[in-house]
């Protein structure tokens, strides 16, 4: 069981972990063992999450949502299967939690007078700045 908040709790029978060898470095090894994990949570499945937190979880995970509510998490950073599955858990856990945050809306705001006008007065006398650069005119 993984437990994400006091009241968020992943139960044993909502993930799969299936095992596949992996890539990258660990020699000939890396053809026998199979370390790579891949862990699979049905979230849609899942009593523990609200709707709203689904729907959150899913625009979060992307193209890692199947069309059957499941979620993928592949991992394959360490020559060891445990610390992979390890990682693989911790990666679901961070992405619920991310997943329970909701962003606070942002009200747009106007800018004061004083803003502008302070504005408007620094554009005029860079502009000044600039004319005074030009030609001079020597015609008596």
């Amino acid at each position: 069981m993984i437990k994400v908040t006091e009241s968020i709790s992943i139960a044993d029978w909502e993930l799969t972990e299936t095992f596949s060898t992996s890539q990258g470095p660990g020699g000939q090894n890396v053809n026998k063992v199979s370390t790579a994990v891949e862990l699979r949570f049905s979230a849609e499945k899942s009593p523990h999450l609200s709707d709203s937190l689904k729907s959150r979880l899913k625009k979060l995970s992307g193209s890692n949502w199947t069309s059957d509510g499941i979620l993928i998490i592949n991992v394959q950073e360490t020559r060891s299967q445990y610390r992979n599955r390890l990682i693989a858990k911790q990666k679901l856990k961070k992405l619920i939690l991310e997943a329970t945050q909701t962003h606070k809306r942002r009200i747009p705001t106007k800018p004061s007078a004083r803003t502008q006008a302070n504005r408007i007065n620094t554009k005029k006398n860079r502009g000044l700045i600039k004319i005074l650069r030009g030609k001079i005119n020597n015609e008596n």
